[in-house]
């Protein structure tokens, strides 16, 4: 046991390293699911546990999964942009590519072990949450130098899971995040002006930050055809980006958002699963994401208590998938994701480089075992291209017009699992 233990370290660690190439945006900034099987199926699992991913999104799933160690890699890739129209300076008025980087990893990384028939252990490593954009060009609105921003996101969380009976437990799961990062050509805001902390707004590298939370879930069998789930994730506190206290809210701060949900699973025959989420993820509780650019622009400085932010609302995931065994050996999964887009028209010109605007998402996945402790995932995602055209987007005094965005993404991902 000591050496399986030293082995899921070292694979742990090796997963951490690779943190800096995650990079993630389809329900707002957060994935459209955790762990490949679960996003394969449209990301719903609230009350359908697979994989030791589970601690990620309901930690009460881990007393239903048994004995398991899943690793995997997903390749997310986004075709973003942006379009300016109507500005005073016809130089402006263009499109523009922000694709410079396209392909990104995201690793993942779940342990399960069941201490006792009604205590469950659990480890979940994932990158859940992030944004990129990297144009490749300058955007002389904005500034100087090539515009872009990336912001990556780690989870890690120890969870635990209690049944209290055979057909129900309860879960709680500790989020320990890491996060970090960086922005480049914003020139034209790094003043005394415009930045309440000139010098840290643009152009600084990355800077990292660390915080915590907590993830708590019940799951339960209501019968032999219907499973229910339900969880709720607190705002994870994190420090403050220090080198970019001058461009985001409350001198730096950039938390994560508390989230809930709920769950059901019909197995209608042996063999099929239909499930069915519903989440919502509750931007506006965070100032640097939910602040508004106007009024706020005019009456405060980016970086102070109520400064401009990027106008995010919430959003609403609705998730719907299907598993089916074909045979023995293989099950192929499908779903859909839908997430309704966060950015209001009049807020499309500082989301210029966080486009996290689209909203339909078609999945499909499936495993294969290889032997009865052995089993391969795959899972592919489509997000479809959406725009959202910008309305009073532009204030006069940068030259007004219009900020036009464009999102659509894809990624594939490959794991194994190991059931021991």
């Amino acid at each position: 046991m000591r050496s399986k233990g030293v082995r899921i370290l070292t694979v742990a660690i090796a997963t951490i390293i690779l943190v800096p190439m995650v990079a993630s945006a389809t329900n707002g900034y957060f994935a459209h699911g955790v762990g490949l099987k679960a996003k394969g199926m449209g990301g719903v699992s609230l009350a359908y546990p697979q994989d030791a991913l589970i601690g990620g999104t309901n930690p009460a799933g881990m007393a239903f999964i048994g004995n398991r160690f899943d690793a995997g890699v997903d390749v997310f890739r986004p075709d973003r942009g942006c379009e300016i129209t109507g500005s005073m300076n016809p130089a402006f008025n263009t499109t523009y590519d922000a694709n410079d980087e396209q392909n990104f990893f995201m690793p993942e990384l779940g342990y399960s072990k069941a201490v006792s028939d009604r205590v469950a252990l659990g480890l979940s490593l994932f990158g859940h949450g992030g944004m990129n954009t990297s144009y490749t060009t300058p955007l002389g609105l904005l500034g100087s130098s090539d515009l872009g921003i990336d912001l990556a996101q780690m989870f890690i969380v120890p969870s635990v899971a209690y049944k209290f009976n055979e057909q129900h437990a309860l879960g709680l799961g500790v989020n320990v995040v890491w996060q970090r990062f960086k922005a480049d050509g914003l020139e034209n805001f790094d003043n005394d002006v415009n930045s309440s902390n000139p010098g840290k707004v643009t152009g600084n590298d990355y800077d990292n930050s660390t915080g915590f939370g907590a993830r708590i879930g019940y799951m339960g069998r209501l019968n032999e055809m219907i499973m229910i789930g339900a969880s709720y994730q607190t705002t994870t506190s994190m420090g403050e980006f220090d080198e970019y206290s001058g461009l985001f809210a409350e001198e730096g701060s950039f938390d994560i958002p508390s989230n809930y949900g709920v769950g059901v699973a019909v197995m209608p025959m042996e063999g099929l699963v239909i499930a069915a989420d519903v989440t919502q993820i509750l931007f506006s509780e965070v100032k640097s994401i939910a602040n508004p650019l106007l009024p706020n622009a005019f009456d405060a400085q980016l970086g102070a208590e109520d400064g401009p932010g990027f106008g995010w609302e919430d959003v609403t995931a609705v998730k719907v998938g299907a598993s089916m065994s074909v045979t023995p050996k293989l099950t192929l999964r499908g779903g859909y994701n839908y997430g309704g887009q966060p950015i209001p028209a009049s807020e499309t010109l500082f989301n210029i480089v966080a486009p996290g605007i689209v909203e339909h998402h078609a999945t499909f996945g499936g495993t294969y075992a290889i032997s009865e402790s052995v089993e391969v995932t795959f899972a592919f995602m489509h997000a479809f291209e959406n725009t959202v055209e910008g309305d009073a987007s532009i204030p006069a005094p940068y030259g007004g017009g219009e900020a036009d965005l464009t999102m659509s993404q894809d990624s594939f991902g490959l794991g194994v699992g190991w059931l021991f």
